[in-house]
């Protein structure tokens, strides 16, 4: 049944498609790959604040395809505030040869394809990217989605079926005793997603 609603769901979405030229999100997905994707925004709040960043690589036969990262730049409209400074450390500077949100998007979409998407805290990233290409392309991103704090709360959930479990990324981290790569930027927090999510799935594969 939830197949069955999610497809009519998929289907609903995909006639609203503006541009017959992103029909290739839609088409299934024989390449293997997934997509691990963050993002670093000027907030956290996916209706006001924007994206400044996106980083994402590829997984493919449990390997991280280190040859195919991707990184973006976007152009903001307003200010970088020093809070958010702080946290992702992209400064206006840095954003001097940045480019549209619209062109960022493009390429963005043009990478993952429909390849299933992996994320910490995806929601929110995938919020992000909705309210960029739903004014444009009429759709929102129909790529499967896979959230790495879930598959971590599963498997742990059942060794401390009382206890409250920490979700944070570096308490997961270094629960699947995966180095800390330190500048938190968006290529990087994808990459240490992508090793969490291998630890993970291939720890189960096994098991």
């Amino acid at each position: 049944m939830f197949n069955f609603i999610s497809k009519l769901k998929t289907n609903a979405n995909r006639k609203k498609l503006k541009d017959s030229a992103f029909e290739f999100l839609f088409e299934e997905d024989c390449s293997g790959e997934y997509v691990v994707f963050d993002t670093e925004t000027t907030g956290l709040d996916s209706k006001v604040d924007e994206i400044l960043s996106i980083g994402a690589v590829k997984i493919k036969d449990n390997k991280i395809l280190t040859s195919q990262i991707f990184e973006v730049f976007l152009q903001n409209v307003n200010e970088i505030s020093s809070n958010s400074i702080k946290i992702h450390g992209i400064r206006p500077f840095d954003l001097r040869d940045a480019k549209t949100t619209k062109e960022g998007i493009v390429e963005f979409l043009n990478f993952i394809g429909s390849r299933p998407l992996i994320g910490y805290y995806l929601e929110f990233d995938v919020s992000m990217i909705n309210r960029y290409i739903k004014p444009f392309l009429g759709v929102t991103l129909p790529n499967k989605m896979i959230e790495v704090s879930e598959i971590y709360f599963d498997k742990t959930i059942s060794l401390i079926p009382q206890g409250n479990i920490d979700l944070r990324f570096d308490t997961i981290l270094k629960n699947c005793s995966i180095p800390n790569m330190g500048a938190h930027n968006a290529v990087n927090d994808a990459i240490m997603t992508a090793m969490i999510y291998l630890k993970l799935t291939s720890a189960s594969n096994r098991g």
